[in-house]
């Protein structure tokens, strides 16, 4: 299994990927987020003009390649986590952020795979996610992130922060 920037064809699979992990928060009792076709394939496809999308894939038996999953990694600030409630961030070093993280559900090691990647990129890496959304607070929490507080999205929505120092 790599990580490789998403490609402009990598887009149909990128939705699938999608659809896959709404499917499972939905299985799970994560009715509320990524609704309302959220992420959308302008979103995810402006997260790849921008070079920030990336996928997860392998090479089968055939020699050809799966994408198995699919996350948005940004360099930056973040004007989301601009404020937080309940608590603060580890430091105020320069950092990025994880976002649109889905897999198909046939792999495991995805989400310790991507922070690796993440963590060549800089040494703080944050993340946020749903009250409901208990698998990406688990893994977040069993690789290492601390919960800082609540941070609000562009929606008005509480989001869970975790923040990651290397």
């Amino acid at each position: 299994m790599y990580i490789r920037p998403a490609r402009p064809e990598d887009m149909d699979r990128i939705m699938e990927i999608c659809d896959a992990a709404r499917s499972f928060m939905r299985k799970n009792g994560n009715h509320t987020q990524w609704i309302n076709g959220y992420p959308s394939r302008q979103q995810m496809n402006q997260d790849r003009q921008n070079g920030n999308s990336y996928v997860w894939a392998e090479i089968d038996s055939q020699g050809d390649e799966i994408l198995r999953g699919v996350f948005t990694f940004i360099l930056g600030e973040d004007p989301t986590y601009t404020v937080i409630e309940g608590g603060t961030w580890r430091n105020a070093e320069p950092y990025g952020t994880i976002h649109r993280m889905g897999s198909d559900g046939t792999r495991s090691g995805f989400f310790r795979q991507a922070l690796q990647f993440c963590l060549e990129q800089t040494d703080n890496v944050r993340i946020d996610t749903h009250a409901d959304n208990l698998t990406m607070q688990h893994l977040a929490e069993r690789e290492g992130f601390l919960r800082c507080g609540t941070i609000y999205v562009a929606d008005g929505t509480p989001r869970i922060a975790y923040h990651y120092v290397k």
